[in-house]
Parts: C-alpha cells; structure tokens; sequence
C-alpha cells in the first residue's frame, strides 16, 4: 500500500449498508488513494464508536441527539445520505398479498392480535385464506435505528403504544406470547424467512434481497399502500430539511405515500486532525451526491430529493 493511501474506517446502521458497501467501494475504485471500510452493526453501536472516536465517520437511522452531540467537542455534522421505508414482512404459506390496517399492525406488536385468522385480519382481505396460527413476531436484538424509527411511527399512529412502549433504539417489546429476537436487518429478514407464522419489521431493500413478502400498509388517507419507490418518494415529497439535518416523518401525510420511510445519516466530526482525511471524507459525500442516487432504486433505496442533496452538499463544507 502506497504511503499516502488514505483510509477512512466507518461504522454503523445495516438499514442502508448494502448501498454504502456499493457507495464505498465504487468510490475507492475511482479515487485510486483512498480506501474506505464500513463495518455494519446497527446504529446504536455506530453512535457509541463515533462518540468514542474509534471510527472516521459513523452510521444511523437515529439521527444522534443533542445529549449524544455535545459529547463529541469537534462538533458533529449529520448528512442524510439516503432514505427507504421499513417494511412489514411476512411467512404465510399460499399468501403473497397481504393488507394491514392501522388498527392492526399496532396491535400486533403490543401482543394484542396474536393470531393469523384474527377477525380484523381477515375483514382486510377477503377472499385470502388466513391459518388459525400464532403470530411470530420478529424484532431486533441489538440497538438500532430501524427499531427507532419503526417505533416512532407505531407512537404516532396509536396512542396506546405510544404510552406503553414509547419510541427508541432498543423497545422494551410488551409481553408478545411469540417474541424472537435477531442481530441486525439481515438477522431479522433470514429469521422470518424460517419461521412460518412469522412477522418482522426490516428495510425494504432487504425484503426484496431475501424474496419475502412484505405487507401493504395502511396510511392516514385509508389507503393501503405497497413499499416501493413511488410510495416512498410521496412519503419523502413534504419533508423540509432543517439546518441541523434531523426531519422526521412518523405518518407521512399524502393519499399515495407509503406509512413507514425515513431518511438515514452519516455522521461526521466538524474539525479532523488530519486535514487530508477531511477532504477525503467531503469527496465521499460529493461522490455519493452525484454517482450514488443514480442506484439508489436498483438497491431499494429512495433518491433523495434535488433540494435535500443541495443542503447536503452546502453542509459538508462543514467538515473540516
């Protein structure tokens, strides 16, 4: 390796780490001195080492809040780099299309609905065949944005969740008669995939990765409405970006927008030591700008929008 090869270590969310580990690589191929490393292990644990300065730059869905913020004294930026929806997967045998309405999927994860064949289920899909079997559901082991941003969305939509488990990186799960937990998007999606009666909530790019069927949900115009990217880039269209880059969107307002999308950060220092490494990591992001959401749809992604990328860009002067 060259004297003045560059490496820029990250880690992180595994929301979007398919993508990233497109992103970086593409990236090193391109800019022959710099090589990056992203390892995935959920956002908490990609806070926890931005924090502790064991990394270059870092990874969540959770964006980091302002108690997480002023431990770090360079000064964080958050960059939203790429956004996708969270998606309801299922195992049920014969059935490939699958409605759920508000009042359910809620009560499915507060241990309420604990079977296939509950009448609210069935009222929302007639002519499909549901088993009298209990209800698997699958969630997340370790400290992650997808549990955050999933959480905050079922806090929104229903006020007894809300009071009884809240939103946050690691949900305290009410006492669900089939409870299994997993490591990491990619643990939860081969966990339903094993397990008939089994439902889990992971991002869509990895549903679609690991062939599972995935849930229509129902937005707050009634609607239900399938993952995918015309559902996502409705949920995204009304979200204005604030200069401190956090924007949340709980319950996306819009007849055609999908319940569950977020947007998802990378997180970087405001001052470096190294002034090379800082460079590197600002033509990290221009790359991921301009090259990368051209494939954010071809990796079940949603492109950000042209204004968001604009802020992004702005932004990233930031890091120094």
């Amino acid at each position: 390796m060259a004297a003045d090869q560059i490496r820029l270590t990250g880690s992180g969310a595994s929301f979007p780490a398919p993508i990233y580990t497109t992103w970086f690589k593409q990236f090193s191929r391109a800019n022959k001195g710099i090589q990056v490393n992203y390892q995935s292990k959920g956002s908490g644990a990609g806070i926890r080492d931005f924090i502790n300065h064991t990394v270059d730059f870092a990874a969540s869905d959770a964006a980091m809040n302002d108690k997480e913020i002023a431990q770090v004294k360079e000064g964080v930026q958050l960059l939203p780099m790429t956004a996708g929806e969270i998606v309801l997967s299922y195992n049920l045998k014969g059935v490939d299309s699958l409605n759920l309405p508000r009042s359910v999927y809620p009560g499915i994860f507060l241990g309420k609905i604990k079977k296939w064949n509950n009448p609210a289920i069935v009222a929302a899909n007639p002519g499909v065949s549901l088993p009298d079997k209990e209800i698997t559901v699958v969630a997340r082991a370790d400290s992650s944005g997808t549990s955050f941003v999933f959480s905050k969305h079922l806090s929104a939509i229903s006020p007894e969740f809300k009071s009884s488990v809240g939103f946050g990186k690691t949900p305290h799960w009410p006492a669900v008669t089939k409870l299994v937990k997993a490591p990491k998007n990619d643990g939860v999606a081969a966990t339903i995939k094993q397990t008939p009666g089994a439902i889990g909530y992971i991002e869509y790019g990895f549903a679609r990765m690991s062939k599972i069927p995935m849930a229509n949900l129902q937005n707050r115009e009634g609607k239900f409405v399938a993952p995918g990217l015309a559902g996502g880039q409705a949920a995204l269209a009304g979200a204005k970006i604030p200069e401190n880059m956090r924007v949340w969107l709980p319950d996306p307002k819009g007849a055609d927008s999908y319940p569950i999308a977020t947007y998802t950060w990378m997180l970087f220092y405001k001052k470096y030591k190294n002034p090379q490494k800082a460079e590197a990591l600002r033509k990290m992001v221009a790359y991921c700008l301009d090259e990368g959401q051209k494939i954010a749809d071809r990796a079940g992604y949603i492109p950000l929008p042209a204004k968001v990328v604009e802020a992004v860009r702005k932004a990233s002067a930031n890091i120094q």
